[in-house]
């Protein structure tokens, strides 16, 4: 039987032409004034729609709702608590919570976080594969077959639907690396059961661990990192597509799978695992991670490509928007600190300041940079996970399972305000040609 997965020379051939026929001379966009990527020249967006669900302030503030996510986080560690879920309230509901509300919802979603019976046997454990991302998309468009209102775009119903997926992506994420373990790595399966006592960000680590141990330290950093990656306004990939597919009157489950896999890639989602990469290579060709005359040595191999992937690229440090600080990288960055102490990796932590603050300097000088160049959130998101002990394969699908909040902000309020699909335009630069009979051509 002939393998159809993979690349033969015909396929090659084909691949050949369809470059050749298809490759845009790069000068074109210049000349038509087309905005690649929906960006100008300056880097600024396009505006595309309107939002009330979050704002993202250049000078390095972000709002959900209108309130300043750093003084959320500061509210919640305050006073002892967990705040994800929480944040997804006022997402959704366009305000925070009060007692009472915000304990009515805990328990909606609690009894939400129940999977179909048998779905872990039946679905989660058929086909395991290394990319969760890819499992968890099969798995969301399979919960479609489940829902009897499937295809009712009433906002009650969606609403139901958005608090049913975001309560039960963070079991389905674990269980599909737990059968990836297990079929594929020969590992002992491992399936525990939700608690509805225990709030997203220790479900998570409950869930994964097989003693379920974690502490309140471990806990509050994972539900902190939850709380900074829900939203991130319209316009970054992943929502965008939320609201494009939404505007075709698709369903719930679709539009989110859409989302997902939107925020697979390495581009979007899969950064903070680029940036994990690049300082296991710092570490193996640094002798002495204090020395910033010999990490910016390094630093400018890589901005040189010279080194690591050779992109050119020193990954975690810039943003399109923020040019004074990412406010979420500095939240992230202070919780890091705890936990590096709790965990004695006080020397990898300070590596990072180290590699933050040369990066910067060289960044500035060597790209003639003149807004501010400032880390993102995922120079520190990457490092918090690993300080978590979360496996790779689940960095991207944490990032998920707390997007997800943000993707169901928008859908609703798409659905709300809009009747028309989101279609942009694009020119056409081919010439016409005659049609040619099969026997006349070449």
């Amino acid at each position: 039987m002939k393998n159809h997965f993979e690349v033969n020379p015909l396929i090659e051939e084909y691949t050949s032409t369809c470059v050749c026929n298809t490759t845009t001379d790069a000068s074109l966009y210049e000349k038509y004034d087309v905005k690649r990527g929906l960006r100008d020249v300056n880097g600024v967006g396009v505006l595309t729609g309107l939002t009330a669900v979050s704002d993202v302030k250049n000078e390095g503030r972000l709002l959900y709702r209108g309130v300043d996510v750093e003084k959320m986080v500061d509210g919640f560690h305050n006073e002892g608590r967990f705040g994800f879920e929480e944040t997804v309230y006022l997402l959704m509901m366009g305000h925070e919570p009060n007692r009472q509300q915000l304990e009515e919802f805990r328990r909606l979603t609690c009894e939400y976080r129940t999977l179909p019976k048998n779905f872990v046997r039946d679905v989660v454990l058929k086909a395991p594969t290394d990319d969760i991302m890819n499992a968890l998309a099969r798995e969301l468009l399979t919960l479609y077959s489940y829902d009897k209102h499937r295809e009712d775009l009433s906002l009650p119903n969606v609403m139901r639907q958005c608090l049913q997926l975001i309560s039960v992506l963070p079991q389905l994420a674990v269980y599909s690396y737990h059968a990836y373990l297990h079929y594929r790595k020969g590992k002992s399966l491992v399936i525990h059961t939700p608690d509805p006592r225990r709030s997203v960000a220790e479900d998570i680590l409950a869930l994964l661990r097989t003693d379920m141990h974690y502490t309140e330290l471990e806990a509050k950093v994972l539900d902190t990192a939850l709380v900074l990656h829900a939203e991130h306004g319209g316009g970054n990939n992943s929502t965008f597509t939320t609201r494009v597919v939404t505007t075709t009157g698709t369903d719930t489950y679709s539009a989110i799978a859409a989302s997902l896999c939107s925020l697979k890639g390495p581009k979007h989602g899969g950064a903070s695992l680029k940036v994990i990469e690049m300082f296991d290579c710092i570490r193996r060709n640094v002798s002495d991670w204090t020395d910033e005359d010999e990490v910016r040595a390094f630093l400018a191999k890589i901005l040189h490509r010279e080194a690591f992937d050779r992109t050119g690229l020193i990954y975690g440090v810039g943003h399109a928007v923020y040019y004074n600080v990412d406010p979420r990288a500095e939240v992230l960055r202070r919780c890091v600190e705890q936990l590096a102490a709790e965990k004695g990796k006080k020397k990898e932590y300070e590596l990072y300041r180290v590699v933050e603050r040369t990066a910067i300097d060289l960044i500035t000088a060597e790209r003639r940079i003149f807004k501010g160049v400032v880390t993102n959130v995922d120079f520190y998101s990457g490092f918090a996970y690993s300080l978590l002990g979360l496996p790779k394969e689940l960095y991207t699908p944490i990032f998920a399972i707390s997007r997800i909040a943000g993707w169901s902000a928008h859908r609703m309020e798409e659905l709300i305000n809009s009747g028309k699909i989101i279609r942009p335009a694009y020119r056409s630069i081919c010439t016409e040609v005659p049609y040619v009979p099969l026997d006349q051509r070449d």
